[in-house]
């Protein structure tokens, strides 16, 4: 339940309300989303308030995404997009492009990193993102935080004309705290065609003589980035959710030798504030997540102790790992955090054993040709027991890795993916007539990510690949199973005879949804 009060006391508001009600406190007209830990939930908040004034789409492609919500901004309406980490890669072209194309409303992305790829293929710091697309990134610790931090965004967003980027993790969005909301304020910005009396060249130095000094002001000014005093000479610096373990740590050992700079807005990089922070310091500890984004930006001072010297772990950090760093600020170097996760370490997440497709994959394991997996279901197949895959890169990226093989291989691909992505894959295999088995599996659904509803690419892959066959998975037993692992399995060999393009659709019902 969201709360409705205008003044919430403290532990009543969780962070991803606290975004919420900020979108609504901002007016926002649009949200656009692609589902993704660990922003799928926060998402799925936003659709089921959809009468609170903007509309929700879930959309299946993180580019289509942002375009959609540039196509509200330049009608002057405010809009919101909420992607992982991972997704913040497909959106980069429209992104980049946006910069120094300007826009007209405000535009922010919510990018939720998953610190500790708990559920991701990779272990993303979405900061960086800041740099390379030169705009203004957040990075809340609160949910007061997280709520200033949508509103200020819009205002940033709109005075340089340019998207913004919130940083969100998933302890941010399970934290609470206390939360006074502002006044419901609308946008007044527009579009300003005049853009187009320029060059390229001439909107990338209109970018850097006008927006750039915006943002550069911006964090040079702004109350989210504070400053805790103490008494002695070790400095940390922090941003993020993690600032709120440093000042637990402090406030819990009860020590007043350090100095705290706690970052809220990261992008542009702050550093006359982080200058002068460092010059009053003798050591100063760098507390983020996932990678070492601020401590890059300072370590050539000498003075710096990080994730770059041991000191702090690379993905996700814990109290334990900063009262560990503040015991060995004296060693330059430490050699501490040297264990390598391993599937047996962390524990196995294997494939649903009632699985309509365990036929497929048991087939796989034993035919003697590369198979290339997609991020989904079927990428939990690649490590023992079964060993059915034997690589895989990104979402939707199986058909065009398999068209890469220098034998004939097989692509396995969910349909969630096929419409992300996979299809300009395919479109591409068909174009340069490789020869690739593409089996698409079909639950009508994006069964990793909460079961959001997949798009049924089925016509156009038939008009695509005239050579394409529709199998029924049948229900799981375990008669059935070998029986359709036998159909499978001969249906593949005769398929890796032909030259060309073969699809395979298999369809079954995801037993989880």
């Amino acid at each position: 339940m969201i709360p409705d009060d205008t003044s919430l006391d403290k532990n009543e508001i969780t962070g991803d309300q606290a975004l919420f009600l900020s979108l609504i406190d901002s007016s926002t007209r649009l949200v656009t989303g692609v589902a993704g830990y660990p922003t799928t939930a926060f998402m799925e908040l936003l659709l089921k308030h959809e009468h609170e004034g903007y509309k929700a789409f879930w959309m299946t492609n993180e580019k289509a995404a942002l375009e959609k919500a540039l196509g509200a901004s330049v009608t002057g309406q405010r809009s919101v997009v909420v992607v992982k980490h991972v997704g913040m890669n497909v959106l980069s072209d429209p992104l980049m492009t946006a910069v120094y194309h300007t826009i007209g409303a405000g535009v922010v992305i919510i990018a939720g990193d998953d610190t500790g790829a708990k559920a991701s293929q990779n272990e993303q710091d979405s900061r960086f993102y800041g740099n390379l697309a030169e705009v203004a990134l957040f990075d809340p610790a609160t949910p007061k935080g997280a709520y200033d931090s949508v509103t200020r965004a819009f205002e940033i967003s709109e005075q340089a004309k340019v998207p913004v980027i919130i940083r969100i993790t998933d302890r941010l969005l399970d934290s609470k705290g206390s939360l006074i909301r502002g006044q419901q304020n609308e946008s007044t910005a527009f579009f300003d065609k005049s853009i187009w009396k320029l060059t390229t060249k001439g909107k990338h130095q209109r970018f850097h003589r006008e927006s750039m000094p915006l943002l550069e002001a911006a964090v040079k000014t702004i109350s989210l980035n504070r400053l805790r005093l103490g008494n002695g000479k070790i400095g940390i610096i922090s941003s993020g959710y993690l600032s709120v373990l440093v000042n637990s740590v402090l406030s819990e050992s009860k020590r007043d030798d350090c100095f705290h700079l706690s970052l809220q807005m990261v992008a542009p990089f702050p550093f006359d504030m982080v200058r002068h922070f460092i010059d009053s310091c003798d050591t100063v500890l760098v507390v983020e997540e996932t990678e070492p984004y601020l401590e890059s930006h300072i370590a050539v001072t000498g003075k710096i102790r990080g994730k770059m010297t041991g000191h702090i772990p690379y993905g996700q950090v814990e109290i334990g790992h900063i009262i560990y760093a503040l015991d060995h600020l004296e060693e330059s170097r430490i050699e501490k955090y040297t264990e390598v996760q391993t599937i047996k370490s962390r524990g196995s997440r294997p494939l649903c054993q009632d699985c309509p497709f365990m036929p497929l994959y048991k087939c796989l394991a034993n035919i003697d040709v590369m198979v290339a997996g997609d991020m989904g279901c079927s990428i939990r197949a690649a490590p023992e027991p079964l060993q059915a895959v034997d690589t895989g890169f990104a979402l939707g990226s199986a058909i065009s890795t398999a068209c890469g093989f220098k034998d004939k291989g097989i692509a396995v691909i969910g349909d969630f993916a096929l419409a992300h992505s996979g299809i300009i894959g395919l479109i591409n295999a068909v174009g340069s007539q490789d020869d690739v088995v593409v089996v698409i599996l079909q639950n009508w659904v994006a069964a990793m990510t909460g079961g959001q509803e997949a798009p049924d690419l089925m016509s156009v892959v038939k008009a695509l690949v005239p050579d394409t066959t529709v199998v029924e998975m049948p229900i799981f037993t375990a008669e059935a199973s070998s029986r359709t692992e036998m159909q499978v399995r001969d249906l593949l060999q005769s398929k890796l005879e032909q030259k060309g393009v073969s699809v395979i659709y298999l369809l079954g019902k995801c037993t989880k949804r």
